[in-house]
Formats: C-alpha cells, structure tokens, sequence
C-alpha cells in the first residue's frame, strides 16, 4: 500500500438528531425510507437546515443576490488553512472577541497569514458540542455567550491580508452576544466563506495544513451541511 504524503484530519461532528441547532432553524429528521426486509436496500430521509452541523456558509446568507453555494468552484474549496488557537482567552472570557493586536502577535510568532487563506478561530466550543446548553451558553434573557471574530480584525485580515474565508468551532464566527454579525457581513461582503461548528481542531498547526470543504452545491443555496477534511504534510 502506498504512503499518502499527507495526513487526514477530519474537521466534521456526525450529523445527528440532537446536535445543537439555532432556535428557528429546521428540525433535524433521520427516518427511515427504505429498509433492507421490504425493498432490499436501505435509505434515510434527511431533513436538515443548510446551516445545521458543521457547515460550511455562503455570501448569499446575509447578501441578496451574492453568490450562492452552486457558484462555487471545487478550486475555491480546497484552501490553505492559519489556525488561531485562543482556547485559553474564551476559558476565562466567553464573550471573548478576536483583536487586532491578537492577529499581530500570532504573525509576529508564525509570520504573516499567507494570501489566500481560511482564518480558524480555534476557542475550545468543539468540547460543548454534545451538550447544547453550554455550546450556545445563553444568559436568562436568551443572549448567546461564546467567542467570535472582532471586526477590526476581520477587516485587516481582508483588505491587508486577502483571506478568502472564516472559521470556528462555534456556532458563529461572530461573538454569541454580537446581533450585527459583523464578522459575518465583512467576509461576506468580500464574496468569502464560513465554516463554522468545526471539530478536530487541536490536531491542526498553526500553519501548513490544507483544507478541503466537501460543501454541496445547492442550487440556490446559502450553503450546507459539509465533511470538511484537513490535509496535513507528513514529510
């Protein structure tokens, strides 16, 4: 058997009926279709959000008439991968919200976040994934807690930077507390991506690994539900 050059690092939470799911977002359904006893094969229906698990998000989500997740090229879905690691600010902050001077001390330890790049922001959330109230973290008057991208930083990362899309393990590159998804609308509005509800992340370095989004295509769509895979040199 040959040796890949590369190892896999899957990125992606198992889609299931009782993952965590933004209050409005369609009710996450696995019913059986077909069954190996009376058609001889077996098929689930799925009934699913296009924001629902890890996912993957498009500029039409927020954008009338931005590109959608069809108009995609399998080009733009392989992309290098910078990989901010803040485990320990969102531990004592959960409002946590990435600076500006955050992004410079990273670059001054790894070197500038190369053109081209998916910027992760790597809080911790990954670990609250299979408990629902703690990964939205939402006070008594229903605002949601956890870490996101502040908008100084999104926008240097844009206009100096040239990323192409934002990450995270949360459910929202934008902080839980922020109503104006501002990180969300600069990434947006520079025709990138999102993915967010990300898994895996602690095996991923800082730098050097290369992502592949297995987002589908739909029609129309804002995005969808995706097997995000990291490849990660093994010379």
């Amino acid at each position: 058997m040959n040796q890949m050059p590369w190892r896999v690092v899957d990125l992606t939470h198992p889609l299931t009926a009782t993952m965590p799911l933004w209050a409005g977002d369609p009710a996450i359904k696995i019913q059986p279709w077909a069954s190996y006893d009376q058609e001889g094969y077996m098929i689930n229906r799925l009934t699913i959000g296009e924001h629902s698990g890890t996912h993957w998000g498009t500029p039409n989500s927020f954008i009338p008439n931005a590109r959608s997740a069809d108009q995609f090229t399998a080009q733009e879905l392989v992309v290098p991968a910078v990989v901010l690691d803040r485990r320990e600010s969102a531990a004592l902050n959960p409002d946590y919200c990435l600076s500006l001077a955050d992004v410079e001390a990273w670059e001054a330890r790894h070197g500038l976040v190369p053109s081209g790049s998916l910027v992760i922001l790597f809080t911790g959330w990954q670990d609250r994934w299979s408990h629902s109230p703690s990964f939205f973290n939402r006070d008594a008057q229903g605002t949601c807690h956890f870490p996101g991208f502040g908008a100084e930083a999104v926008a240097f990362l844009i206009a100096e930077r040239h990323i192409v899309g934002l990450g995270t393990d949360t459910h929202g590159v934008d902080p839980g507390s922020d109503p104006t998804y501002a990180a969300s609308m600069a990434i947006y509005e520079a025709d990138g991506l999102i993915l967010e509800c990300l898994a895996g992340l602690d095996q991923l370095p800082p730098t050097g690994a290369t992502l592949v989004i297995g987002g589908l295509p739909v029609q129309g769509g804002s995005g969808s539900p995706a097997r995000v895979l990291a490849l990660i040199s093994a010379v």
